[in-house]
């Protein structure tokens, strides 16, 4: 009998403990949903006053040296390395990894800003992708119509200064 006692009144506490603490995860949930709205609406306000004039090309340290390996159809990967300057030339030079005549081909010119002041268009360069996203130390390759490249292999195209 004392047995009985026991187990209805220790599954008794344990669905009285389990109620209550929905009730304080759904408290909690609830308070942290209006922290996210009011913080959420801050967050508009400041971007509103910053308008156009927050981007890359003003807010970022993006002059400097980038290099990384990108993928490779044919070889091991594109050793690649660019040095943008703050007068808007840049050098690049790559090389094909794996390959029995691997050598440096280098080449230079002026690069552009888009409009938004986050993607750099590199002149000069034909038959190759040649726009970038200029992140904090890093220059994302982006495909031959300026997207962002997507899949599997997506990170593999960012160079680290």
């Amino acid at each position: 009998m004392i047995k009985r006692i026991l187990a209805i009144s220790f599954t008794v506490c344990a669905i009285w403990g389990c109620s209550n603490q929905s009730k304080i995860t759904e408290k909690l949930n609830a308070d942290s949903l209006a922290e996210d709205s009011v913080s959420t609406e801050t967050m508009e306000t400041d971007s509103m006053k910053m308008g156009d004039e927050h981007s890359a090309m003003n807010s970022l340290d993006w002059d400097g040296t980038y290099k990384g390996i990108l993928p490779c159809a044919d070889c091991e990967g594109i050793e690649t390395t660019i040095t943008l300057t703050d007068d808007q030339t840049y050098t690049m030079q790559t090389k094909y990894l794996g390959k029995s005549d691997a050598k440096y081909f280098d080449s230079k010119g002026k690069f552009n800003w888009d409009k938004a002041g986050q993607i750099i268009t590199l002149e000069g360069i034909k038959d190759a992708p040649g726009k970038y996203f200029v992140g904090e130390n890093t220059l994302t390759q982006l495909d031959m119509e300026g997207k962002r490249i997507t899949g599997q292999l997506a990170d593999k195209y960012i160079l680290k200064k």
